[in-house]
């Protein structure tokens, strides 16, 4: 069976120390049910963007926020697709999380989802390759991977899977379990196409399935996209002949730590007293209204003018911003004229 090596370093356990720490702040904040919709659904749309980003998908952020909202874009067909599968994907998560084991046909079946449409060989979609892969350095056509052989995958899944559904990895700390998933998947590179983006997937299923993001806050995806020739660099880290993960694992939980963190920092700007709570307080807030609401969380106040500037919008369209949430409750005005501003109510 399959049996990572790694070691836990001082910087590794910090690192799982700073993410519980964080979690909890995060589970102990109350969020209008509205508010958490909204964050959610940001996380998706960063996670889709920035996971097909990694692959070399050209869609900005802005064109992926307009095909989640069922908007059409002028691009190429199957950059489209790839991100229309990976956002379809996302939503799908909890119903792939199965309650007792991961199987080989789940793994499958991310493939199946992720690369529909998108691959040129039909007959790769949702089967593991039939032939030699190599992985190329765009730029310079270097070769800087090459995987088992093709005979050799189906082995190493059954043994992977195996390892993975086993009573001992379930007792490991979800960040370790899901580091080493998407280390190993990676390695094995079981598909013709697709690998990084299914690896990623399974990190995500692994922390929903254990408990650690039943919320879908956290968009991992977006640490490797930051820095791709880092998130390169640490997957080939790992010495091939002594396959010490260590290295990749504190990688790995830097990234958690640093997205776990990020999500504290925006849910305890929006985070409130639970017994105010009215009917005003369950609207649903756009990706503006929250950077509102966070600027007068970190400065005190907002005038129009800064919301202006924060988007890049006419006068006309600041006012209404701000009139929705002054409408909902949540702001309220303060002085007259030139010298109008908003403040949390």
């Amino acid at each position: 069976m399959f049996s990572p090596r790694y070691k836990i370093t001082h910087r590794l356990l910090n690192l799982l120390t700073s993410i519980t720490a964080s979690k909890e702040a995060i589970a102990n904040a109350y969020i209008v049910p509205n508010w958490a919709m909204s964050l959610r659904k940001q996380a998706l749309i960063q996670s889709a963007h920035s996971s097909t980003a990694i692959e070399g998908n050209p869609l900005t952020l802005e064109e992926v926020s307009e095909l989640a909202e069922g908007r059409d874009i002028m691009a190429q067909r199957k950059a489209k697709q790839e991100v229309l599968n990976y956002l379809d994907l996302l939503d799908r998560l909890p119903r792939l999380a199965p309650k007792k084991e991961l199987t080989e046909d789940t793994i499958l079946n991310i493939h199946r989802l992720i690369t529909d449409g998108v691959l040129e060989n039909y007959d790769d979609v949702g089967q593991y390759r039939n032939r030699q892969v190599v992985v190329v350095n765009r730029s310079s056509g270097e070769i800087t991977f090459r995987p088992p052989e093709t005979q050799d995958v189906p082995k190493l899944m059954t043994e992977f899977v195996v390892w993975l559904n086993h009573k001992d990895t379930k007792n490991l700390d979800p960040v370790l379990e899901a580091g080493i998933v998407h280390y190993e998947f990676v390695r094995i590179h079981p598909f013709i196409d697709g690998n990084g983006r299914v690896a990623r997937a399974l990190a995500a299923l692994i922390f929903y399935q254990r408990g650690f993001d039943t919320n879908r806050f956290f968009a991992l995806d977006d640490y490797y996209d930051s820095d791709r020739l880092e998130y390169y660099h640490a997957l080939q880290s790992v010495d091939p002949n002594i396959c010490d993960l260590t290295e990749w694992l504190e990688y790995f939980a830097q990234g958690v730590a640093l997205s776990v963190a990020a999500v504290q920092e925006r849910v305890l700007k929006l985070s409130i007293d639970k017994r105010k709570v009215g009917r005003k307080g369950q609207k649903s807030l756009t990706e503006r209204q929250i950077r509102i609401i966070e600027m007068i969380h970190d400065q005190g106040q907002i005038a129009n003018r800064d919301v202006r500037e924060m988007f890049g919008v006419s006068h006309q369209t600041a006012v209404k911003e701000i009139a929705k949430l002054v409408d909902s409750g949540l702001i309220k005005s303060e002085g007259l004229g030139r010298n109008t501003h908003y403040i949390l109510s």
